[in-house]
């Protein structure tokens, strides 16, 4: 029987409970659902609304019904009931009979399910946060396994200037530290509890609403029932926090995906993490970083969703909030498991090291290493920026590089070019002189990656 069935006279239409009835996914907050109940049952009590023998009765048959959930979660879809919250009225009402029905007292489905919701939040951005920190400890393996390796960097998808390709891991690790941070920010600004606010205007019942949230590991309860029962802040941080974090998990992807294609050959697919092709025997194909990149639109189309279930809704609580759990749901968990995937296929990419070298000096990525040989001879940089563009030129038309210019043909654009430019000229003194804080030069990327560790190891407790 429906938890509001007493004002209507007719049984609802088969239709209408299929459309109306959330029991086929909010199942997933039975934990929850159980936690809460409990808490608000030791709260009765010490309000003098139900008797001590009563709680006891209501607290262990609630821990029965979480260790039938926890053996089997699906449990609660083996009835009909309307949402999780009957299904576990009902429950204890087959428990414990009569003293089943006091449980609600002073309490709505509209601050339990915002109370269960954010519970479930807490607990899922924990372990997203977890598949983060994991997915980070990957990157910072990589990079210091691939220390000292240099690779073309690029800007409009063309070579730019010669990088680490611990550098550019370690930008990785930047990004998702910041993931981490919104994460934390998020999870700081949920972690109050609605329990208690009612449908909308307050609970009836006297009770220490402050003890039933501290009971819950909140660290405080709601000051407004309105904003409580209908606030969903906590639901669009959290997909917004994910739609980029996987931003950038896709970035990282589309990288990968570039970086092991035959055009470039800077890294490899292990075999543990390659797929091949049903015609093509030759093939080997980057799927894991293409299902990583793609499943970014499917979070990203989430946190649309939610927003535009929010945007016109009065206050407080409407029945279209019902739809902020279904792609929540799916978001979190698309999220840990990318974060997942990504930190078990890094150890089994692998840099081809001379095809990254030979890259990384081809394209004239050594033409402002020369502008800033010439700026060191006392020319202006913009005129430097002229001539060294007058000398790429020049090498281009002959199909040679930079360096491979006659110290002659070099000066006849600029008498101030003496044979040490040969030397400036070369990767290692382009990296080197990349040497102020956050550049690429193999001093500061060490810093760099000596900081991220010892900054991981504290994070991790280890």
């Amino acid at each position: 029987m429906a938890m509001w069935g007493g004002r209507f006279q007719e049984a609802s239409l088969d239709e209408f409970r299929a459309f109306n009835d959330s029991l086929a996914f909010d199942y997933l907050l039975a934990q929850q659902d159980i936690a809460a109940s409990r808490s608000w049952a030791i709260g009765l009590a010490e309000a003098g609304i139900i008797t001590a023998e009563e709680a006891a009765l209501l607290d262990g048959a609630l821990a029965e019904l979480a260790t039938e959930v926890e053996a089997n979660p699906e449990l609660p879809l083996q009835t009909k009931e309307e949402d999780i919250h009957s299904w576990v009225e009902a429950k204890l009402g087959e428990k414990i009979g009569h003293a089943a029905k006091k449980l609600h007292t002073g309490r709505s489905r509209n601050d339990l399910v915002a109370t269960d919701l954010r519970l479930w939040s807490k607990l899922n951005a924990g372990l997203v946060r977890d598949a983060l920190q994991s997915a980070i400890g990957a990157l910072l393996t990589f990079a210091r396994s691939h220390y000292g390796l240099v690779m073309p960097g690029f800007t409009h998808l063309q070579r730019a200037q010669p990088v680490l390709v611990s550098h550019w891991a370690l930008a990785y690790v930047e990004m998702f530290r910041r993931d981490l941070s919104r994460i934390d920010d998020a999870l700081a600004r949920m972690d109050v509890c609605p329990l208690g606010c009612g449908a909308l205007a307050g609970t009836g019942v006297l009770l220490d609403r402050v003890t039933v949230a501290e009971r819950l590991g909140f660290a405080a309860a709601a000051r407004n029932s309105l904003d409580a029962v209908s606030d969903r802040d906590y639901v669009v941080e959290l997909s917004a926090a994910a739609s980029l974090c996987l931003t950038h998990l896709s970035r990282l992807s589309e990288d990968v995906i570039f970086f092991c294609s035959g055009e470039a050959g800077f890294f490899k697919l292990g075999d543990a993490i390659s797929s091949g092709s049903s015609l093509m025997p030759q093939k080997k194909n980057p799927d894991v970083f293409e299902l990583l990149r793609g499943k970014t639109g499917r979070v990203l189309g989430h946190l649309v969703s939610i927003l535009h279930v929010l945007k016109g809704l009065p206050l407080a609580y409407n029945k279209d909030m019902q739809e902020d759990k279904q792609g929540f749901f799916d978001l979190m968990a698309t999220w840990q498991q990318c974060l997942l995937v990504l930190a078990t296929v890094l150890p089994h990419l692998s840099v081809n090291a001379g095809q990254c070298r030979r890259a990384a000096e081809l394209g004239y990525s050594n033409a402002t290493d020369l502008a800033d040989y010439l700026v060191g001879k006392g020319v202006a940089f913009r005129d430097a920026h002229e001539l060294s563009g007058e000398l790429v030129l020049k090498a281009s038309a002959q199909q040679k590089p930079l360096e491979a210019l006659s110290l002659t043909e070099l000066k006849a654009v600029s008498p101030l070019i003496s044979d040490d430019v040969y030397a400036a000229l070369t990767i290692e003194a382009g990296l080197a002189k990349r040497a102020a804080l956050g550049g690429t030069s193999p001093e500061q990327v060490g810093s760099a990656l000596t900081a991220a560790e010892q900054w991981f190891a504290k994070l991790s407790g280890q």
